[in-house]
């Protein structure tokens, strides 16, 4: 349990705890397992303080300073974190649920496990913070910088992740059904088994991004760039892909059955044993693009460019080809 005294000092208000930290630099004050709900600590120095599950639901924490603290399955739901700094702060295991983080710095945080359902996490910065396993269901993280922010296997389902930096984080194994990624930067992240069926990557940038065997079942992708991105085995069944960057990405024995890639750019694309049936490739262009042993019945190439592409032990008999380019340069006319 905390220490008595440090709590009677705390209860005076923020401007006597931060003199009396002041002036004992030396003590690290212990607040573990103490009642502060509703306490308002607006801007108190709390950094390096130990407040292992201490309840601070509903607490006033505006513009405090909790960087180094340990929060440990604290209790912070619905608490006022606004611009907060939590950066180094030990916070696995703790109960966030709706509470407003909004422009607080998470950077290097570990938040492994942690509930922040429904919390307003709006420009927040993440950095290099830990966030796997942590569920984040219909939070608000749009505008929010999470570069090279750990979130392997974590609930980010219908989350807004609207214009949010997510370059070089992990996303392994991570839940992103139903979540709103457009314009959001994911370029060089790593994907691999995520799901992300329904989810909105409208102009997304995920070039050269590691999404091998994930479910892209149903997501818009439209404009989305995924240059270099790396898309084996993945299920991108009825996705929309069109006016998608997918040059020089890997799609081998990738689900495209059903998928829109009009006008989609396939240049110099590995799609060898990759399933199109069904999917609509008009005006895409597959330039030197690698179709061999791919399926393509009932594939709608109407207007397609294939110049040079590699048709090895491909069928296109049942292939819609008219006014398609096809490897040699002629125009399939019928």
């Amino acid at each position: 349990m905390g220490n008595s005294e440090h709590l009677a000092i705390l209860k005076q208000g923020a401007a006597s705890w931060n003199r009396w930290r002041l002036e004992n630099p030396e003590i690290i004050p212990n607040l573990s397992g103490t009642n502060l709900r509703r306490a308002n600590l607006r801007e108190a120095d709390l950094s390096g303080v130990n407040l292992r599950w201490t309840n601070l639901s509903n607490a006033n924490l505006l513009g405090a300073n909790l960087s180094g603290s340990d929060l440990v399955k604290a209790n912070l739901r619905e608490a006022d974190l606004y611009k907060v700094n939590l950066k180094d702060a030990e916070v696995s295991g703790a109960y966030l649920s709706k509470a407003h983080l909004r422009e607080a710095c998470l950077e290097r945080c570990d938040l492994s496990m942690a509930n922040l359902q429904g919390a307003d996490l709006t420009k927040a910065h993440f950095n290099g913070a830990n966030l796997s396993g942590a569920d984040l269901d219909e939070s608000d993280l749009s505008n929010a910088n999470l570069s090279e922010t750990n979130l392997s296997n974590a609930i980010l389902s219908n989350v807004n992740l609207t214009n949010a930096d997510l370059h070089r984080s992990d996303l392994t194994n991570a839940n992103l059904e139903f979540a709103d990624l457009s314009n959001s930067n994911l370029s060089d992240s790593k994907l691999y088994n995520a799901n992300l069926s329904n989810a909105n990557l409208q102009e997304c940038d995920l070039s050269n991004a590691a999404i091998n065997q994930a479910n892209l079942c149903h997501a818009n992708l439209a404009d989305a760039i995924l240059s270099n991105a790396n898309l084996s085995n993945a299920n991108l069944r009825h996705a929309n892909l069109k006016n998608a960057v997918l040059s020089n990405a890997i799609l081998s024995n990738a689900d495209l059955s059903d998928s829109n890639l009009e006008d989609t750019i396939l240049s110099d694309a590995i799609l060898s044993n990759a399933n199109l049936n069904g999917a609509i490739l008009t005006g895409a262009q597959l330039v030197s693009a690698k179709l061999d042993a791919a399926f393509l019945i009932g594939t709608n190439l109407v207007k397609a460019n294939l110049r040079l592409a590699n048709l090895n032990g491909v069928s296109l008999s049942e292939a819609n080809l008219f006014g398609t380019i096809m490897p040699d340069g002629s125009i399939h006319n019928h």
